[in-house]
């Protein structure tokens, strides 16, 4: 007797775990195998959300918004610095 079975961890957070599990019959091909696997993957939701969460990205650190945020502060005054001194012309 031959079982398939699949592991998938989706969100690694809450460590979801789904187990899908098909036991051969006696007398069964293995296509009908392959397709009774498939058919319980899709029923299961597994492939919906490997796609859904396929292109969601992290979100930034607090010090990384607070680093960009003081460089962009750091420009406009360095903008505005040369503006007075006339290197730069005002809009």
């Amino acid at each position: 007797m031959r079982v398939a079975r699949i592991f998938f961890y989706g969100n690694l957070e809450a460590m979801a775990k789904t187990i899908i599990e098909v036991r051969k019959n006696p007398n069964e091909a293995s296509s009908s195998i392959l397709r009774r696997f498939s058919r319980k993957i899709q029923e299961s939701g597994i492939i919906q959300k490997v796609k859904g969460s396929r292109y969601s990205e992290r979100k930034e650190s607090k010090l990384k918004i607070k680093k960009s945020a003081l460089r962009r502060l750091a420009r406009r005054k360095e903008v505005e610095r040369l503006r007075k001194l006339g290197k730069i012309p005002t809009r």
